[in-house]
């Protein structure tokens, strides 16, 4: 048998190793890639979101970080592709890679969980550095780094298709996570099967590299462009419109979790828009049409503006959802649609990500930001809105085939100068009227806190009002002879918590526990000898309440207030044995989720007395929390009864639910608590939730 000789031998793999590596392969990895990097968001999110109180500014926050760390990943994508030979790409990237895996499975540790109150943003942020960053930043330069590496091995390469193919991957992700992941899957499983596929994933890529770095094909084109990168000033519209794109999806994610919940489903739905939007401008096709989207997009920013003022502020989540959410996407599609007319050649297609992200990272870090500490309300919306409209009025100014570059002093041009004129002026009023009759207004990593006096009328007399958003969070009679004598609001002697108080009192004096401060209203309930603990997050509640209300300050009970998420301080406390135990804890009109779930009942039911009291506020404008709290109380084995008082104006006292729970039957067998029941009207089989599972949907009034 005649053997093969060495040099044979030497060839054989080397040859297996320059074939062209197939379509398929880099379509799948940067499919892979996206669809990881966008469903570890909401994962990560919200397994954190529990540990920070569930507050909206959690995922603002979080996607901040994704949008830095993106732009980081493209960063080193556009250093490695234009300063670095092919071998040393390769290596490098391939080395990081493996270092990466070190780094699994991505589950935080509990070192991370705050112990007090105070702004958690430097937290959230070295937490998520820790866990995920460096995993997410090569994520985030998979895309840019391989449609460039499959542009040099193929002549007439269209790597902006997969661009397309990224966001369609990012998306499917996202709408997968609420449909599919979330319902079926615990959050630590969640973790753990993403870490897995991750795993996979890195093979793959790596597998890509040497195949390329090997491969004649990489050779045939020039690892850097000999053409003339674009100037500084398209680079910087680059930048402002991407920029722009972002500071409306986090503001208006934001608006909507504060007034309605910070649950996953309000994350992703505006994120998945603004996805579609880049998929629809990227893909290659005619989806962006200037002369159809110019009109759509002043209906939105009109739409929205108005949406804004104080005349709409009551509207429910069935108009305020839509109108938003379309509002986001047709000014996404503008702006995207106006960076896919601008990209450069497939040479420059790193430098552009780069901008584009860039521009991303800076709308995150305004409004993760620099707007909570620099605005005393919520303005980045109404500046995102603004913004939207210069922009438009900027590229069409500077395009010259449109109507508006050939004929700036004439009709068309006017027009559209004097609408966005016309918007910015109404915007500005808009923001005018939310701060008229304020006394004080300051905002946190909580969101925006209000106090105002309103003038007494026929009806209502001269009082104080606490605003979280757009809900009062309590009321404070002004006049001498009432004002320390009657709880108002929510809190009359008629509602749930006010017949809880007083069934608790007849026999002496009473422990009570207060999850949510608001101005303290409950604490006109304590009599000497009675004991009030109150949990509170915000420091800027405790600092309103304590200076600008005299509920606490004219309490007979000793108040002690306990600063932090109520949950962890309840955790790390030993039994309080509480009489009563009040949950009523809201941000805005939304209630934290993990307030609500079957461990955070067991913890509260632990806390309690034999025959104590458990009172949580059901009223929203939004939501119907009633079958959730029932949902619990079954599953518990225990009772539950709903209480629920009319308004009178004239007393400051607003109409209330609340739900009473007990693990004595006997103590709401009281004639303190009318049986009122109507649970035929609310939906049965409601799934009970947990800190895994959470279902807004099913509870959207």
């Amino acid at each position: 048998m005649k053997q093969r000789s060495a040099t044979d031998a030497q060839t054989i793999v080397p040859d297996i190793l320059r074939s062209p590596v197939p379509l398929t392969l880099w379509a799948g990895v940067i499919f892979t890639s996206a669809f990881l990097l966008f469903e570890i968001e909401p994962i990560l999110a919200k397994i954190i979101l529990p540990w920070f109180g569930g507050s909206a500014g959690v995922w603002t926050v979080s996607l901040m970080f994704f949008q830095i760390t993106y732009l980081l990943g493209n960063a080193y994508a556009h250093w490695l592709v234009n300063r670095a030979s092919s071998r040393m790409q390769t290596r490098l990237h391939a080395m990081l890679l493996a270092v990466s895996l070190l780094l699994l499975p991505i589950i935080p540790k509990d070192f991370w969980k705050p112990s007090g109150a105070g702004d958690p943003t430097w937290r959230i942020l070295g937490l998520l550095a820790v866990t995920i960053g460096l995993p997410f930043l090569l994520l985030s330069a998979t895309s840019p780094l391989l449609q460039t590496w499959y542009s040099r091995e193929r002549e007439n390469a269209r790597p902006y298709r997969f661009y397309a193919l990224s966001n369609f991957g990012s998306l499917l992700a996202l709408l997968a996570y609420p449909v599919i992941i979330e319902p079926n899957i615990g959050t630590r499983h969640q973790a753990l099967g993403w870490s897995y596929a991750y795993a996979v994933f890195v093979v793959l890529t790596v597998f890509i590299a040497i195949r390329q770095t090997a491969s004649p094909a990489a050779a045939v084109l020039p690892a850097r462009s000999a053409s003339t990168a674009p100037d500084w000033r398209l680079q910087l519209l680059w930048i402002a419109l991407a920029a722009d794109a972002s500071i409306l999806l986090l503001a208006i994610t934001n608006y909507l979790s504060q007034n309605v919940a910070a649950v996953p489903l309000l994350w992703i739905l505006p994120l998945s828009l603004y996805l579609l939007s880049m998929i629809l401008c990227f893909e290659g096709g005619s989806w962006y049409r200037r002369f159809v989207f110019l009109r759509f997009t002043a209906v939105a920013l009109g739409g929205m503006a108005f949406a804004l003022s104080p005349d709409f502020v009551n509207a429910g989540p069935l108009l305020q959802i839509p109108l938003f959410c379309a509002g986001l996407f047709v000014c996404c599609m503008t702006c995207h649609g106006e960076l896919a007319i601008l990209k450069p050649s497939r040479e420059h297609l790193t430098l552009f990500y780069l901008m584009v992200s860039l521009g991303g990272a800076l709308g995150g870090i305004f409004v993760g930001v620099i707007a909570p500490y620099a605005f005393r309300g919520f303005y980045e919306l109404p500046i995102g809105i603004a913004g939207c409209a210069v922009l438009l009025w900027i590229v069409l100014h500077h395009d010259p085939t449109t109507i508006f570059y050939r004929a700036r002093t004439q009709a068309p041009s006017l027009i559209l100068t004097g609408l966005t004129v016309l918007l910015i002026a109404s915007l500005f009023v808009v923001t005018r009227r939310q701060s008229e009759m304020t006394r004080l207004m300051q905002r946190n990593f909580y969101g925006v806190l209000r106090v105002r006096d309103l003038i007494a009328t026929d009806s209502e007399p001269l009082r104080r009002e606490l605003l979280n958003g757009t809900i009062v969070h309590g009321v404070e009679i002004l006049e001498s002879d009432r004002r320390k004598k009657e709880p108002t609001t929510y809190y009359s002697p008629e509602s749930g918590v006010g017949r809880a108080l007083q069934a608790s009192g007849e026999h002496g004096p009473i422990n009570v526990g207060i999850v949510g401060l608001g101005t303290g209203t409950l604490a006109s309930y304590g009599r000497a000898g009675d004991r009030y603990r109150i949990y509170e997050i915000n420091p800027g509640v405790i600092h309103i309440a304590a200076t600008q209300f005299d509920f606490l300050r004219d309490s007979g009970a000793r108040i002690e207030i306990v600063p932090g998420d109520a949950r962890l301080s309840l955790e790390r406390e030993a039994t309080q044995n509480f009489n009563v135990l009040v949950v009523d804890a809201f941000s805005g009109d939304a209630i934290p989720v993990h307030l609500l779930t079957r461990e955070a009942f067991q913890l509260y039911l632990g806390d309690l007395a034999p025959q104590g009291i458990l009172a949580v506020h059901i009223s929203n404008k939004y939501l119907d929390l009633a079958p959730v709290v029932e949902a619990a109380a079954r599953d518990l084995g225990v009772s539950w009864k709903i209480v629920v008082n009319q308004s009178d104006k004239k007393q400051e006292i607003l109409a209330s639910s609340w739900m009473l729970v007990s693990r004595d039957s006997q103590t709401l067998a009281d004639p303190h608590f009318p049986e009122i029941t109507f649970f035929e009207k609310q939906p049965r089989g409601l799934r009970v939730w947990t800190d895994d599972y959470s279902n807004l949907l099913r509870i959207l009034k």
